[in-house]
């Protein structure tokens, strides 16, 4: 079993940054990705980003590319999200994520563990 806690959402103006971290535990990570996902508000959730405990290889979704950034900490075991230039369309809940990796690439769907989410409001 994986267990994951978010923390540092809050309410940022539109341009601003925030950094959202992720604690993993129960299990090495050697072997699984972790991704951030959006829900805004009255939509469905959304892929944002993901990164590759071993390799620290990442992807994002096309909507925060080249303005946001994950990353990982292997000896915290906690991974990252850096938010900047944010924009009021930013504004939803996050959620961390974890599975077991796949043999290539980088998956944006599937994931078997979830934290409990982080809420971002972005105003204007």
């Amino acid at each position: 079993q994986v267990q994951l806690v978010e923390s540092g959402g809050g309410l940022v103006q539109a341009g601003g940054s925030l950094r959202l971290s992720c604690v993993v535990s129960g299990r090495p990570l050697s072997g699984y990705v972790t991704a951030w996902f959006r829900q805004p508000p009255g939509k469905e959730r959304e892929f944002v980003a993901v990164i590759r405990w071993s390799s620290g290889d990442t992807d994002y979704a096309n909507s925060v590319k080249g303005r946001f950034t994950i990353s990982r900490d292997n000896a915290k075991n906690s991974a990252y999200l850096e938010m900047s230039s944010l924009k009021t369309e930013d504004t939803a809940v996050y959620f961390c994520a974890a599975r077991v990796q796949t043999f290539s690439g980088l998956p944006r769907s599937g994931y078997t563990y979830w934290g409990q989410g982080t809420q971002v409001t972005v105003s204007s």
